[in-house]
């Protein structure tokens, strides 16, 4: 079997959402109004520290999609006063956030038990003002978001193959940026992270047996497998990579910016940055070639994310590995696309509603995990008010 991306498709219902008039739908979808029509919508369970769980309605899979994120909009009204990295949140949030995704890990692995028949895959980013200020639609949402995912490995396989050179798939370039010009500087800063569960594995060796991806991407494996993520120092250490992935972006996009070598203010590894970033010819060299296009290209210069925008994942592979990665996060891409997934999500409520009930069913069986944790309390949604789910 060639390793190729692959393009799946994915149902999805109509659309029942009034937006007001004279607001774009962009704007309305990155408002805190977005945010209350979801959680009454389609809202599953809500934390008092205001983690929201939420089913995907236009999600990603129809046999396990649902998101949490970090619904600060009633209280922060400030947008850019909102926390949107897991470095970012206090302490309670932080335990609340990982105990949240160790106990839908743990559903996925249990539910799905066999790596070879399906894909587990759980996928953190921010979504924040590092949209580009120029770019239409700036989200005003601001939150920390986490998917958790699964697809069949069959129709993985049986998917038709995607153009490698799919905008999304290559992070409107940046992907290539990363991990051809930079990729052995970036692989060597992240070296310095003094890690015991999570234990660096060639890039080759985390590639999905079906696509390929990630590709060239630092990789982590976890020693002792899912049942690790109850242990909470796994939770430090995921943290870790991302404090690294923080500084060489900082680093790289500070001296892009301004053309001067300096290392951030609130920099995790300062010497680090000082020993194998700023004292490489290459690094150096990349940031200068990339600054003169922003300068002489206006149309890529409208793609730059100046603040540090990631996506850090956790997933299952074949082997039945548990593998961490982190990718810069580009301008529309998917959690799912860092794996070589990508998703045509089409209007077709009959398929859907034929997909729904036991979609809906497993969303409200890993539900039940987290009120027995005493995490947070249900919500009634249209579509399952009394926690089973009724057809509308």
């Amino acid at each position: 079997m060639k390793l190729t991306p692959r393009e799946i498709s994915t149902p999805r219902p109509n659309m029942s959402l009034t937006i007001p008039e004279g607001m774009a739908p962009v704007e309305f979808f990155n408002s805190p109004a977005n945010l209350k029509n979801l959680a009454e919508e389609n809202g599953l369970f809500r934390t008092p520290e205001d983690w929201l769980m939420y089913r995907k309605l236009i999600g990603h899979s129809s046999e396990f999609d649902t998101s949490i994120i970090l619904d600060t909009s009633r209280r922060i009204l400030d947008p850019l006063g909102r926390p949107v990295r897991r470095d970012q949140l206090g302490r309670q949030e932080k335990k609340v956030w990982s105990q949240m995704t160790q106990i839908i890990c743990d559903y996925m692995f249990e539910k799905y038990p066999d790596p070879k028949k399906h894909l587990v895959l759980c996928g953190e980013a921010s979504l924040d003002s590092t949209w580009p200020l120029n770019k239409p639609g700036v989200p005003s949402i601001r939150m920390i978001h986490n998917h958790f995912m699964v697809f069949p490995y069959d129709q993985l396989i049986e998917a038709n193959k995607a153009n490698p050179n799919n905008v999304n798939l290559t992070d409107s370039g940046h992907n290539t940026l990363f991990l051809r010009r930079l990729s052995s500087v970036y692989h060597e800063f992240l070296e310095v992270l003094d890690l015991q569960l999570l234990k660096q594995i060639p890039p080759e060796e985390s590639a999905l047996a079906v696509t390929g991806y990630p590709q060239g991407l630092p990789s982590w494996e976890l020693i002792g497998g899912a049942n690790r993520l109850k242990d909470r120092y796994f939770w430090y250490e995921y943290e870790q990579i991302l404090r690294g992935f923080l500084d060489f972006y900082q680093t790289f996009f500070s001296l892009v910016s301004t053309g001067e070598e300096r290392i951030p203010a609130d920099a995790n590894f300062p010497n680090q940055i000082n020993d194998v970033l700023l004292s490489s010819h290459r690094f150096l060299r990349v940031a200068r070639d990339l600054r003169e296009k922003i300068v002489l290209d206006p149309q890529f210069a409208n793609e730059i994310r100046w603040r540090p925008a990631y996506k850090q994942i956790l997933y299952r592979d074949q082997k039945g590995r548990i593998i961490v990665t982190i990718s810069q996060n580009s301008v529309g891409n998917a959690i799912t696309e860092l794996l070589g997934i990508v998703v045509n999500r089409y209007e077709a409520p009959e398929e859907y509603a034929e997909l729904e009930p036991g979609l809906v069913g497993r969303l409200l069986e890993v539900r039940e995990r987290l009120i027995e944790a005493n995490l947070g309390e249900a919500i009634s949604a249209p579509s399952w008010p009394s926690g089973e789910y009724v057809a509308r």
